[in-house]
C-alpha cells in the first residue's frame, strides 16, 4: 500500500467516524429534546428544550467566573479576595506588604480603625503575650498558654485525613491547640502531638453509649490522654444555631463510623440540642459532671441569640458555687461557617460577633466572673484586624476554622457539602486528597498562626501597648452610618463589677 493510499484510507475512516459521531450526537440531542418537551417539572426546559439546560450549567460556572474575573478584591462573600490573599501569603511566609495605598473602604459603616499612639511601643520594649490559665479555680489539671490564636472545631469526617494531619502537626509546631469538632477524637488528631480541645456535640460522638447518652467510662478514658487538655460542650454552632451537625452519608466511611459510633454510609445528623439539657441549670450540671470525671477545664460553645439566660447562669453560679462554673465560654458568630447548613439558619439566625462578644464580656464583668470564665470567640476572624478587635473587646482567645482551611489551600469553591472539594480538604475521595500534602501544609498552618501572632502584635505596638492582650476598647473606633468614627468604648462602655457579686463570689471560692 502506497503512502497516498494509506492516507486516503485514514481520511475515509476519519470521515466515517465523524459522521458516526455526528449521528450519535444528533440522536442524543433528539433524546434530550423528547425528555425536555415531555417533562413537567422544569418550565424552562419544557419551553426551551435542550438549550434550556445550559442555564443550569452557566449558573454553576457563574460562581467561578465571579470569583476569578468579575468580583473586586473587597466584594466577595463570605471572604473576599483581599482577606484570602493575606492568609495565603501568611501561610506561605512570603512578603505581605502592599503598595500605593489601601483598597479598603475606610468609611464603610461598621469598619474598625485602631488609634495609633504618638509614641508606639519600640520593638525592644515589646513583651510576650500574657499567660492565661483556664480552670485555675476549678480544675484538677488547669490549662496554661500564652497563645491567643488557635484552631477552631473541624470534625474528622467534615474534613479529610490529610487535612487533620496537617492541622495537628502544624498546631504542634506553632504551640496552639486544635479543637476536634463534634466528630470525636481520631488518631490523626493525636499524631501531630498538639494540644487538643475535645468537643462534646449534641450526639456525643466519641463519648456516647449505644443509646446516644454520655458514657462516663469513655469520657474518663479519653481524659487520660495527656494531649486532651480541655472539654467543650457544644450547645450551638454559628452557621446553624438550632440545628445539629450534618455529615452526608457519602462521607461516613467505616473509620469515621467507628470513631463516632454510627452506621457506615448513613447521614450523620446530630440532634438540634442535647436531649438531656433543657435548662441553664442542666448546662451547669453537665459542666460539673464532665469536670468531675475528667479533672480538666470544661466550657461550652454557643451562638448568642436570646441572652436573658446568661444573667440566669451567672446568678446560678453565685448561688451554687464555683464547682458549677464553666471555665470558658466559646462564642460563635452568626456569620460562622460550616460544611452544610440550611440557608434560613445561615442567613437569619443569631447575633454576629460584633454584638455578642461585648454583650457577654460585659455580663461576666457585671457578675464578677470575667476573671474566672475565659472568653473564646470565633466567626470570620481570619485577619489581624479582626483578631485584634476581639482581644480589645474582651476575648481571651480567638479561634478560626476557615482561616486555617485557607492556610491548607482552600479556594472557597463552596463544595464542602458535596464530597468534591478540589483541594482535598473536605473530601474523602483519594484522587482529590492526593493533592494535599500534610507535611507541606503543616508548615503553612504553623506559618499562618505565627504570622497572625506577629501582625496582631504590630497593631498592638502601633497603639502603644507592649503585647496584644493589653488592647482595650478605647484603642479602636468604629465607623458609624454618617461616615464618622466613634470609640468602641463609647459604643460598648466597659461594665464594672457589681460589688455584691465580688464579695459573694469570693466567699463561695
Amino acid at each position: 500500500m502506497t503512502v497516498e493510499t494509506f492516507a486516503t484510507t485514514i481520511i475515509g475512516y476519519g470521515a466515517l467516524l465523524l459522521i458516526f459521531l455526528l449521528g450519535v450526537g444528533l440522536l442524543v440531542v433528539f433524546y434530550i429534546y423528547i425528555i425536555d418537551i415531555t417533562q413537567k417539572t422544569h418550565a424552562i426546559r419544557r419551553n426551551y428544550p435542550v438549550i434550556g439546560r445550559f442555564r443550569y450549567f452557566f449558573e454553576h460556572l457563574g460562581e467561578f467566573f465571579r470569583q476569578y474575573f468579575f468580583a473586586m478584591d473587597r466584594e466577595e462573600m463570605p471572604f473576599n479576595r483581599a482577606e484570602r490573599s493575606w492568609v495565603y501569603r501568611a501561610a506561605k511566609n512570603i512578603d505581605n506588604t502592599v503598595a500605593f495605598g489601601s483598597t479598603r473602604n475606610l468609611s464603610a459603616t461598621g469598619s474598625v480603625l485602631f488609634l495609633n499612639c504618638p509614641f508606639p511601643t519600640l520593638e525592644q520594649d515589646s513583651t510576650q503575650a500574657t499567660e492565661v490559665i483556664i480552670g485555675a479555680l476549678t480544675a484538677r489539671h488547669p490549662y496554661k498558654t500564652r497563645k491567643f490564636f488557635h484552631i477552631s472545631g473541624m470534625s474528622y469526617g467534615a474534613i479529610s485525613k490529610p487535612a487533620v494531619l496537617a492541622l495537628s502537626h502544624g498546631a504542634k509546631a506553632a504551640g496552639i491547640w486544635v479543637n476536634t469538632g463534634e466528630g470525636g477524637l481520631s488518631p490523626y488528631h493525636l499524631q501531630g502531638g498538639c494540644d487538643i480541645v475535645f468537643q462534646i456535640g449534641t450526639a456525643k460522638y466519641g463519648v456516647r453509649d449505644e443509646n446516644g447518652h454520655l458514657d462516663p467510662e469513655k469520657l474518663k478514658k479519653l481524659a487520660e490522654k495527656p494531649q486532651v487538655k480541655m472539654f467543650e460542650i457544644k450547645l450551638s454552632q454559628g452557621a446553624k444555631p438550632g440545628k445539629g451537625g450534618i455529615l452526608p452519608g457519602n462521607k461516613v466511611t467505616a473509620e469515621i463510623a467507628e470513631i463516632r459510633g454510627i452506621h457506615i454510609g448513613q447521614d450523620s445528623i446530630s440532634p438540634n440540642r442535647h436531649p438531656d439539657l433543657n435548662s441553664t441549670q442542666n448546662v451547669l450540671d453537665l459542666v460539673k459532671t464532665v469536670r468531675t470525671i475528667t479533672g480538666k477545664p470544661v466550657g461550652f460553645k454557643c451562638v448568642i441569640g436570646a441572652y436573658g439566660w446568661i444573667d440566669e447562669m451567672c446568678q446560678l453560679i453565685h448561688q451554687l458555687g464555683p464547682e458549677y462554673m464553666p471555665d470558658f465560654i466559646t462564642i460563635d458568630s452568626a456569620d460562622g461557617g460550616t460544611g452544610a447548613a440550611p440557608l434560613s439558619l445561615m442567613d437569619y439566625v443569631g447575633l454576629p460577633i460584633k454584638e455578642s462578644l461585648p454583650l457577654v464580656a460585659d455580663k461576666l464583668n457585671h457578675y464578677g466572673l470575667k476573671e474566672h470564665i475565659k472568653i473564646i470567640t470565633s466567626g470570620k476572624l481570619i485577619t489581624p484586624s479582626g483578631v485584634a478587635w476581639a482581644l480589645a473587646t474582651g476575648a481571651d482567645f480567638v479561634t478560626s476554622a476557615r482561616g486555617f482551611m485557607f492556610a491548607l489551600g482552600c479556594i472557597q469553591a463552596l463544595q464542602c457539602n458535596k464530597n468534591s472539594c478540589p483541594t482535598g480538604i473536605t473530601t474523602h475521595k483519594a484522587e482529590l486528597q492526593k493533592g494535599l500534602d500534610p507535611n507541606l501544609k503543616a508548615i503553612r498552618v504553623k506559618n499562618y498562626a505565627q504570622n497572625m501572632t506577629y501582625e496582631v502584635g504590630v497593631l498592638a505596638h502601633s497603639c502603644g501597648v507592649p503585647e496584644p492582650r493589653r488592647l482595650k476598647r478605647f484603642h479602636a473606633h468604629v465607623i458609624s452610618e454618617n461616615g464618622q468614627s466613634k470609640s468602641l468604648e463609647a459604643l460598648h462602655p466597659t461594665v464594672k463589677t457589681d460589688e455584691q457579686y465580688v464579695v459573694f463570689f469570693k466567699s463561695k471560692g
